[in-house]
């Protein structure tokens, strides 16, 4: 993968804007001016218009991001390919945790809403929002940034910022981190931002759907 695709300024505007977002919706929705999916939902959409503008106007495009056009179809064929492989593997390890008397589903919790008029909000909101905004902002422009520094570091500096950004759970949040270097590694490999996107929106329902069941 190229480097040296994301400016500072770029990253900078980039950062400021996602914070600020991020920062209103938690006061919006913990002073209870507006239904919570309503805000979730609406507060991803500004981030992904926002950054995607940010990208255009101080950027270097959407391509310096890996969403040009061309890429976008062979980025999401290539991505259903990840997915298939990332879900076999979690599943062989799910057997494997299983005979050693590990329950895997405690690693992949997941905070569904305790409203049952919620739970189809949330299956869009952060199974496709969330992962388009995420990686946009994580893997386009944060990724794109450290690339300068060599794959390895970008790889490392994009997943640790990556696993901050989530809650934070007693241990080692397993889920992010892996997911983190996998969507990394996927971006790096392919060139395409639809490959990460895919990974991280059918990795998202399939921990939602297996929490909902469970």
């Amino acid at each position: 993968m190229e480097a040296n695709k994301i400016e500072t300024k770029t990253l900078i505007i980039s950062f400021v804007t996602a914070g600020f977002i991020e920062v209103a919706t938690r006061s919006v929705i913990s002073k209870g001016l507006c239904d919570r999916m309503i805000t979730l939902g609406a507060a991803r959409l500004l981030e992904i218009i926002l950054l995607m503008l940010i990208v255009l106007t101080w950027g270097r495009g959407l391509s310096s991001i890996g969403l040009s056009r061309s890429e976008l179809v062979p980025g999401l064929k290539k991505g259903l390919i990840w997915s298939a492989a990332f879900g076999i593997t979690a599943s062989f390890v799910f057997v494997v945790l299983f005979f050693a008397g590990i329950n895997g589903l405690t690693l992949i919790q997941a905070h569904l809403p305790k409203e049952p008029s919620e739970i189809i909000p949330f299956f869009f909101i952060g199974g496709m929002e969330g992962p388009v905004a995420e990686e946009i902002f994580f893997r386009g422009i944060l990724y794109g940034f450290f690339r300068r520094w060599g794959a390895v570091a970008a790889v490392v500096l994009s997943t640790v910022i990556f696993v901050l950004a989530h809650p934070i759970f007693p241990g080692i949040p397993l889920p992010q981190v892996v997911g983190g270097v996998v969507f990394a590694v996927a971006y790096e490999v392919e060139g395409s931002l639809m490959v990460p996107i895919t990974i991280h929106a059918l990795g998202n329902m399939a921990i939602f759907l297996l929490c909902w069941i469970t």
